[in-house]
């Protein structure tokens, strides 16, 4: 049976990856491999309506302080941290897609002796890469480009095959790469 993911809006950009890893990491703690959850984003709500007394709804809210990356927590007594991102161009991941803060804590992880990369899915080309911290921030600081080729992808990275059960079966890179 052939998997297709389904394509997401502008807006909606991200969710579906978002989805994928939520299910994998589910399937992590439900079988005692790993414990990783996504990070809450830190927002200051500024304005609340209530149409009815039982329903509150958000109106008005600001980042408090620019995240770090979407996911973290601890596999085999290591720490993991990483982000995803979801990219609709079939030739190249635009670099501003990933923010210098994102980067910086990247590395500080990184000087912990953590386990940190990036998953990135070109959704045109339905393909999901496991990008090592380490290899993006060599790439990042040693170009002026404004966008990392698909090319570079397929040398440089792992491709995360799509599984039923995990479909962001990212621990099968970790324990090739470090265990």
């Amino acid at each position: 049976m052939s998997y297709q993911r389904i394509k997401t809006s502008q807006g909606g950009r991200g969710m579906e990856l978002e989805k994928e890893i939520g299910l994998t990491n589910e399937y992590y703690l439900n079988n005692n491999l790993a414990v990783v959850h996504k990070k809450p984003t830190p927002v200051t709500i500024v304005k609340v309506d209530y149409p009815k007394r039982s329903a509150a709804k958000i109106t008005e809210a600001y980042f408090k302080i620019p995240s770090t990356t979407d996911y973290n927590g601890i596999y085999r007594t290591r720490y993991i941290d990483f982000e995803a991102k979801e990219c609709a161009s079939k030739t190249s991941f635009p670099l501003s897609s990933i923010h210098n803060h994102q980067l910086k804590h990247l590395q500080s992880v990184l000087n912990q002796g953590a386990i940190a990369f990036v998953i990135i899915r070109f959704t045109q080309l339905n393909q999901t890469y496991y990008v090592e911290a380490e290899k993006l921030l060599n790439y990042v600081s040693s170009t002026d480009k404004k966008s990392i080729p698909i090319q570079w992808f397929e040398e440089n990275t792992h491709e995360i095959r799509y599984n039923y059960v995990k479909p962001v079966d990212y621990l099968e890179i970790i324990n090739q790469l470090y265990f």
